[in-house]
């Protein structure tokens, strides 16, 4: 039986033996995987309407297509970017519980709510494939938050995943606390294209999945790699984003 079967069928079991919790408080609810009430306003959802490409929220209506100064000023090396809700306090201990406390049961209801905001990308997607971790990580970690991200993504929509596209040739020093600039020099030449899939990719559409997106110098480092590899185009879904006020005109 496959490893994502497996996960799938152990999480069934479970959900049906020991009583529902919310995943951020831990009072017990009525569903499986879910938020109560309090916590679910306590997030802070993104919503349209945003720039195009990095999906952050305009503070006023804008018409479809509008890119933000940021984005105009340094166009991202990806398509389009598109997150659940804003990485803050209130969501940070609901991703640091998935990332690092082995509460790999969250990622069905994270999936779902990646599934929410990603369809219009998923709409052109052909493949989706999660940020990789280097191998010593994963060994150390036993497992890819992205990856159990992007299966979930594969099962809700029918489109294919490949867990293993891209490949983590260095390891590199965690990031938190570093510059964007510093993210940016760390990540470079990190990554490349598994050469078994080298000529299944080209010309195909790329759904990227990762956590957190906080500078986007990873996944634009993973756009780079896939786009001269020869991919039509990358698009990036990520659980949570750190934002920054949009304007038109600074």
């Amino acid at each position: 039986m496959a490893l994502g079967s497996v996960w799938r069928l152990t999480s069934t079991i479970l959900d049906g033996l020991l009583p529902q919790r919310c995943l951020c408080c831990g009072t017990i609810i009525d569903s499986a995987g879910a938020l109560c009430s309090t916590c679910w306003g306590s997030l802070s959802f993104l919503a349209p309407p945003g720039c195009h490409q990095c999906g952050i929220p305009f503070p006023y209506e804008v018409s479809e297509g509008t890119v933000c100064a940021a984005c105009t000023a340094q166009p991202p090396a990806y398509e389009r970017s598109r997150a659940a809700f804003e990485y803050d306090d209130v969501s940070r201990k609901l991703v640091t519980h998935f990332k690092y406390g082995d509460e790999i049961d969250r990622a069905p209801a994270f999936g779902r709510m990646l599934w929410r905001v990603a369809a219009p990308l998923l709409a052109e997607t052909d493949i989706i494939a999660p940020v990789p971790l280097h191998r010593w990580r994963l060994i150390k970690r036993r497992y890819n938050q992205a990856a159990l991200l992007a299966t979930v993504l594969c099962d809700l929509s029918k489109i294919p995943s490949c867990v293993d596209l891209l490949v983590r040739r260095r390891s590199t020093p965690p990031q938190v606390g570093m510059s964007a600039r510093a993210r940016k020099r760390n990540v470079a030449g990190a990554f490349s294209v598994k050469a078994f899939y080298r000529s299944q990719i080209e010309g195909k559409r790329i759904l990227l999945v990762d956590d957190v997106f906080t500078t986007g110098a990873t996944v634009g480092e993973c756009a780079k790699v896939l786009r001269r590899a020869g991919v039509a185009g990358v698009d990036v879904v990520t659980l949570g984003r750190v934002t920054r006020p949009q304007t038109l005109d600074t």
